[in-house]
C-alpha cells in the first residue's frame, strides 16, 4: 500500500496537469474570437458609414464645394464657392466680396440675387445687377472660373468630356448656354488684338475666350510717361471689366482717357475678329 501512493499522487498530478490544459486551450479560442468580433464590429461600421461619403464624392466627381478663382475689381475682390450635387450647382456663395463704404450696400444688393440666378442659371450667363456692375462682373469671372473646375473634375463620369459633345444640344435647348459649352468643350484660347497707334503712344489687347465669350480682358501695350501712366492705370482696368461685360468692342470711352479708350476699342475689335465673335 505504500507503494501505490506514490503513483497515485503522479498519476492525479498529470491528470490534474491534462485537464488544466484542456481547460486554458478551451477558454482562448473563446476569447480571441469574441475581441476579434468585437473590435471588427466597429470597423465594419464605420466602414459601413464612410461607404456612402466616399462613394459619393467618387463617383460624383462632381460633388462637394468648389472655389472659384479671385475676380479683381476696382472695389475690391470677388470669389465665389458653389456647392455641388450630382453634377448640378445647389448652392452658391460670396466668400469675398467688396467691402466698406457704399460697397457694403452695393454688396448686400447685389450678392443675394447673384447666387440665385446662379443656382436657378446653373451658368455664369446672368444678368448682372444694376448699380453694382463690378461686383456683377467679378462674381460671374469668379462663377465661370468655379464652373470650369467643375466640369474638369467631373470628367467623364460627368458627361462633360467625351459625352460633352452629346451633352450640349440638351444643354443648349434648357437655356442657350449649353450650346456655347458644347462649341466650348475646346480649351480657352488666347487671342492678341493689332497695335493701335493713338497720339500718346500705342495700345494692344489681348483677350481670353472660353465657350464663346471673352472671361479675361487685358491691355498688353497702353500709353506711358508723365500723365498717360496716371490715365492708363486709370482707363485700362475699367475697360478691361467692360469688355468682359459687354463681350465685345462696344464699350464706353474712359472720361479723361479718350485716346486711350479709342485705341483699346480698336485692338479689341480686332481680338474679337480673330476669335471668331
Amino acid at each position: 500500500m505504500k507503494k501505490s501512493h506514490p503513483i497515485r499522487r503522479v498519476v492525479l498530478a498529470t491528470a490534474a496537469t491534462v485537464s488544466g490544459v484542456v481547460l486554458l486551450l478551451s477558454l482562448k479560442p473563446a476569447s480571441d474570437p469574441g475581441a476579434q468580433a468585437a473590435g471588427a464590429t466597429p470597423q465594419q461600421t464605420a466602414a459601413a458609414q464612410e461607404s456612402p461619403q466616399g462613394g459619393a464624392s467618387a463617383a460624383g466627381s462632381a460633388n462637394g464645394t468648389i472655389d472659384g478663382a479671385v475676380a479683381q475689381t476696382q472695389y475690391g475682390n470677388v470669389q465665389v464657392r458653389l456647392t455641388v450635387a450630382n453634377g448640378k450647382i445647389t448652392k452658391a456663395d460670396a466668400i469675398q466680396a467688396p467691402k466698406g463704404g457704399t460697397s457694403d450696400q452695393k454688396t448686400a444688393l447685389s450678392i443675394p440675387k447673384l447666387t440665385q440666378e446662379t443656382v436657378a442659371a446653373q451658368s455664369a450667363k446672368i444678368d448682372s445687377v444694376s448699380g453694382a456692375t463690378y461686383t456683377s462682373n467679378g462674381y460671374k469671372q469668379s462663377l465661370q472660373s468655379a464652373i470650369d473646375k467643375m466640369k474638369a473634375s467631373a470628367g467623364t463620369s460627368q458627361g462633360s468630356g467625351s459625352s460633352q459633345g452629346s451633352a450640349s444640344p440638351s444643354q443648349g435647348s434648357g437655356g442657350g448656354s449649353g450650346s456655347g459649352t458644347g462649341s466650348g468643350s475646346a480649351q480657352a484660347k488666347t487671342v492678341t488684338g493689332s497695335v493701335a497707334q493713338t497720339q500718346y503712344g500705342p495700345v494692344q489687347v489681348r483677350i481670353t475666350v472660353s465657350n464663346g465669350k471673352i472671361t479675361k480682358a487685358d491691355a498688353v501695350q497702353a500709353p506711358k510717361g508723365g500723365l498717360s501712366d496716371q490715365k492708363t492705370a486709370m482707363a485700362v482696368p475699367k475697360l478691361n471689366q467692360e469688355a468682359v461685360a459687354a463681350g465685345s468692342a462696344k464699350i464706353d470711352s474712359v472720361s479723361g482717357a479718350t485716346y486711350t479708350s479709342s485705341g483699346y476699342k480698336q485692338s479689341l475689335q480686332s481680338a474679337l475678329d480673330q476669335a471668331g465673335g
